[in-house]
């Protein structure tokens, strides 16, 4: 497993002594399960600048620590990866930067992503490489080790080429996906969009979601494959983690401890422009003004996960969304009632199960999203069959969960705000027919379900390793 972070942050102590603790987010949650379960390496970043740490065991996975220094984190991980492709594959919602330093570093780093995997690897190993930061990590890869099985799975959208042309370097990194046997996206048009961006950038023979590659005769080589295979979480433990007594009495405690609201709302996010906080934000303030709710009813919990709070677009985004709070709660709030509850904290799996038993109304509203695996968490601890999401048209998790959600363009601040209060007054019968079809299935296309299908398509990809 190659992936830009580590699953743990790693902490030196005085003496030099390594300690860890598990790290957030949505890629950490979805591939742990997978590699607890298997015989092999996760390499990636520590998470700190200039820190050399040997390979070590921790949660049951040999964990290959890759060494970035403060500069370099900068540019390849602040710069080039969540300042240029992040922007630019979010549907260019803020304006992405183009940074001829930046991109040396970014090839500089992926370089030594690839250096680490062909060293871990052994002869004939399937490696499974993921996400934008990496993107170039395939092709680098087999130039050294031909022998290799090469899945590449990204897990943010892939945009259309007319925005992924702007990218000055977008043909080497067209090229560096292609080192894969296999390139795997959340949603079916994700894949399209590669596929088109290879027919226009490049001469290779495309059938399909089939790419032929040439071999060092220019003739027809290997084949690759673009699919979709939409990633999921380990719904199972989470629908357990939220049957037992602790977490369902801490359920109950967080109602009580905002007053027993009759609708709690909840929001839980990265605090990232794609996720469409302010605009959630906007409506549910815009919904107190028309009378439409009440503070005395009703309240929104807003979880805003810390994110890359060294890159000036995610700074901007922070104080617009705490001044937005602030104003709202200022109109809107009484003694004991708060409008909005606004939590800038990341918290345990045990405490995210209890907030979403106690949550009646889950608001997912993207922007643009790979797929959204918080949506899914929801789903899967509401084994009372209760509660409603209100989900964005343009999450990946639409595709499968458009049958029991409330869908919403965010743009739409009217048709958002209708379908918000819909919610909150939804029949409980209601709740139950739309939670049921959702939880089917979440509960069956699980995170193991996700990886099984990816690596088995994988594995039956036909062997060849001639690579020009």
């Amino acid at each position: 497993m190659v992936a830009n972070r580590l699953p743990v942050d790693i902490t030196l102590d005085d003496d030099g002594k390594v300690g860890w603790k598990r790290s957030p987010g949505g890629l950490v949650t979805a591939l742990e399960p997978v590699m607890q379960k298997s015989d092999g390496a996760w390499v990636g970043w520590s998470g700190g600048p200039d820190l050399e740490v040997e390979p070590f065991d921790a949660d049951d996975m040999y964990l290959v620590p890759v060494t970035l220094s403060a500069d370099e984190i900068e540019r390849y991980y602040e710069g080039f990866s969540n300042d240029t492709l992040w922007p630019l594959y979010h549907d260019v919602i803020a304006p992405p930067a183009f940074h001829r330093q930046w991109w040396d570093t970014y090839r500089r780093v992926n370089q030594r992503f690839a250096d680490a995997a062909a060293a871990q690897a052994a002869p004939g190993a399937i490696v499974w490489v993921h996400d934008y930061q990496l993107q170039l990590v395939p092709r680098m890869l087999r130039e050294q080790r031909p022998d290799l099985r090469i899945g590449f799975f990204n897990h943010i959208p892939f945009p259309p080429l007319e925005l992924f042309q702007q990218l000055p370097w977008r043909r080497a990194v067209v090229d560096g996906l292609l080192g894969a046997d296999l390139i795997g996206f959340q949603r079916a048009g994700d894949a399209s969009n590669f596929i088109r961006a290879v027919r226009r950038l490049t001469d290779y023979t495309t059938r399909g979601p089939i790419i032929t590659m040439p071999d060092a005769n220019g003739k027809p080589g290997r084949h690759v494959r673009a699919a979709s295979f939409p990633i999921s979480i380990d719904s199972n433990h989470f629908d357990q983690l939220a049957r037992t007594p602790e977490v369902q009495a801490r359920a109950k405690e967080i109602r009580a401890d905002l007053g027993d609201p009759d609708v709690m709302m909840l929001g839980v996010d990265r605090l990232d422009y794609t996720k469409g906080i302010r605009h959630r934000i906007k409506a549910y303030g815009e919904i107190l003004q028309d009378g439409r709710l009440d503070v005395g009813h009703a309240t929104l919990v807003q979880v805003a996960s810390p994110s890359r709070e060294n890159v000036g677009a995610y700074q901007d985004l922070r104080e617009h969304v705490e001044g937005l709070v602030g104003r709202i709660n200022g109109e809107f709030g009484e003694i004991g009632h708060s409008a909005i509850h606004y939590l800038h904290h990341s918290y345990p799996p045990e405490e995210m199960a209890a907030m979403y038993l106690a949550a009646d109304v889950m608001l997912v509203t993207s922007l643009r999203d790979g797929m959204n695996l918080v949506a899914k968490e929801y789903v899967a601890a509401r084994s009372d069959d209760r509660g409603v999401l209100v989900l964005s048209e343009f999450t990946g998790a639409a595709d499968e969960m458009s049958s029991g959600a409330l869908l919403v363009n965010p743009h739409d601040i009217d048709g958002m705000k209708d379908s918000i209060v819909a919610a909150a007054h939804m029949d409980h019968r209601e709740q139950r027919r739309r939670m049921r079809r959702l939880r089917r299935r979440v509960l069956s296309d699980d995170v193991a379900k996700w990886s099984d299908s990816f690596l088995g398509v994988l594995t039956a990809m036909p062997s060849r390793s001639e690579y020009v």
